[in-house]
């Protein structure tokens, strides 16, 4: 794990040292400045400073080339100066197989340019002011600089404080500061006197699906996450696996075990509420797979404000989801224990039909090419397996969420689910701000209404978030962290796919399940039912939790600062506490709430983030 920063403009090697300054440093980190004509770059991290200059050309990078080799010699600062001069940069990009953010300053021509991994998987921030053009890993580094205030983006504010998390990134291009810019994922961005173009140098384009059976699709797939794990085994230094009870991050750790003959070693957040807790499906992972097991335990009564201060100032912003304070947890004893990278699962889910929702998009497509009785069967088969107390399953529900996710008379098209994300739209003050006309973009790159939804996942909604926090909170503890399931070569190859390789029968992931097939324990390759990867915040909110939460919401400065309806959050509050006294078969209210000590932890420590490590 490393972090960049770099600056060309008016006294570029103060502010850069300024900027690497806020960037952190973990135990066994170090800092590497250059500087060239009227730039200078920063590089911050624990291994061989990625930074180099070769006659009028300087780079940065934080991250991987996987394919380095294929590329040519020298490392990978010098390779990608070496690329540009032969194919330009944006050509350079599209060459690499890996997961970075990198610049590259030209003194020749005097343009400054920045390129982000097709997924975002590592994060690049800027501020454009009159007297120089700034870049970093993270917004703390620019607010570090003279002329760039910390000042709020209103929307986000009022997007987290009452939206759903889907909608915090269907933005890519802002962030939470109104001064800061981001560079949205396979974009590039260069700057040429004095004037800022923004493209996309990848797309993810609609190639017809493949005509292959399933059987040698399940080959190539196999083959293709093999090879994703073994690049990523050959960066990484001294690696661990995280280990849920589900497919992804099972097929990652057993692909691993496949490329290096050995078993490895896995950790798992653990709780003692059993509703998320999946220690009996991890089970079946032990015995051929597994090294040594490391389960990391919450209570029922952790300190969520004290966990959340941390996590907060180690993000620079709220945190989406209550499951990253498990990850955070986890990430402080697998850095103890002495491991420099952690494996995931992250991209499972969106690339192989995983989550729940997808089953009305496939159900879509097969609507949409008159295909009957193969959607009656599709429909029973997700009522029979997946049937839940709280979220219902039937056709009936099927009708109407087809009808209110999808448009009949438009193949592909899918809908926002509005009931969901303003669900609580009444808890914001109406003058902080308005969000009766926010609409997210929904991109339709596809003919396919359920690769539509997974791509707006990946690009707006699901991945966007969970790859930010993964990134902040292993960098905070010095960790690095690998996805191969983001290996472009695997994303492109599953966007081709058929749905009804994807679900069928009303079970999800068929063709990652076909292709690990006598390489994952048969229990876990068979498993249908899905717990999801989720954390019991329901009882972190209640007893000690639950009173902070009440002095929380009744303080002064709560009230003043205007953005919610303090009414509307109290009863939410009650409700929730009433939903979990009674054990009740509801929803509770434990995400808003989670948002919300997020949301205010971050509001109280401004103007200013002090504080936080990577």
């Amino acid at each position: 794990m490393s972090r960049l920063c770099g600056l060309v403009g008016d006294a570029p090697d103060a502010l850069t040292r300024t900027m690497l300054s806020r960037l952190g440093s973990p135990p066994g980190w170090s800092a590497t400045q250059a500087a060239l004509g009227r730039g200078a770059f920063g590089w911050r991290g624990g291994r061989p400073p990625k930074i180099a200059i070769d006659g009028p050309h300087m780079a940065v990078i934080d991250g991987h080339f996987y394919n380095g080799a294929e590329l040519g010699d020298g490392d990978e600062a010098s390779l990608l100066i070496t690329l540009y001069r032969r194919h330009g940069f944006a050509d350079s990009l599209a060459r690499i197989n890996g997961d970075f953010a990198v610049a590259l300053y030209d003194a020749d021509s005097g343009s400054l340019w920045l390129g982000r991994d097709r997924f975002g998987i590592k994060p690049l921030y800027y501020a454009d002011r009159p007297d120089s053009f700034a870049f970093a890993s993270r917004p703390r580094a620019l607010l570090a600089l003279p002329g760039v205030p910390d000042t709020i983006n209103r929307r986000f504010v009022a997007l987290f404080a009452v939206s759903h998390y889907r909608s915090f990134d269907n933005a890519p291009e802002q962030s939470p500061y109104a001064a800061i810019a981001q560079l949205p994922a396979a974009h590039a961005l260069e700057l040429r006197n004095g004037t800022v173009r923004i493209f996309p140098w990848w797309h993810l384009d609609d190639h017809p699906e493949f005509a292959a059976g399933e059987a040698e699709l399940a080959v190539r797939y196999r083959d293709l996450l093999i090879d994703a794990v073994r690049l990523r085994l050959a960066a990484a230094e001294r690696p661990a696996f995280t280990l849920s009870g589900g497919m992804d991050s099972s097929s990652v750790l057993a692909a691993a075990v496949e490329v290096s003959g050995v078993k490895q070693q896995a950790y798992s957040t653990v709780y003692a509420d059993k509703t998320y807790d999946e220690s009996d499906e991890i089970r079946s992972m032990l015995h051929d797979k597994v090294a040594a097991w490391h389960p990391i335990e919450l209570a029922d009564d952790i300190d969520v404000f004290d966990a959340v201060d941390e996590m907060v100032s180690a993000h620079d912003e709220p945190v989406a989801t209550a499951t990253w304070l498990s990850h955070y947890a986890l990430c402080r004893h697998v850095a103890a224990d002495g491991v420099g990278a952690l494996f995931g699962g992250l991209g499972g889910d969106e690339l192989n039909a995983g989550e729940y929702e997808y089953f009305i998009f496939h159900f879509a497509d097969l609507r949409h090419a008159g295909r009957e009785s193969e959607l009656k069967h599709e429909i029973g088969c997700w009522a029979t397996h997946h049937d839940h107390a709280i979220f219902r399953k039937n056709a009936e529900i099927a009708a109407a969420a087809l009808a209110r996710l999808t448009d009949p008379s438009a193949p592909g098209r899918i809908r926002t689910d509005r009931a969901r994300l303003t669900r609580y739209y009444d808890a914001l003050d109406p003058a902080w701000h308005d969000l009766a006309g926010f609409a997210p973009i929904l991109d339709h790159p596809f003919a396919s209404a359920l690769k539509n939804r997974t791509y707006q996942d990946i690009f707006r909604e699901t991945a966007p978030c969970c790859l930010r926090a993964e990134d902040r909170q292993s960098a905070a503890f010095g960790l690095e962290h690998f996805d191969p399931f983001f290996d472009h070569r695997l994303v492109e190859f599953m966007f081709r796919v058929p749905g009804t390789m994807k679900i069928r029968d009303g079970v999800t992931k068929r063709l990652l399940r076909e292709a690990m097939r006598g390489i994952l324990p048969e229990e876990t390759r068979a498993r249908i039912k899905k717990t999801g990867w989720n954390a019991p915040a329901h009882v972190w909110f209640s007893g000690r939790g639950l009173d902070r939460l009440r002095d929380l919401v009744a303080s002064r400065a709560f009230r003043e600062r205007g953005v919610y309806n303090t009414a509307k959050v109290s009863s939410l509050i009650d409700e929730h506490a009433a939903i979990v006294a009674s054990g009740a078969a509801r929803e509770n209210h434990m995400m808003f709430l989670w948002q919300l000590v997020n949301l205010e932890t971050w509001l109280a420590a401004l103007p200013g983030i002090a504080g936080g490590h990577a």
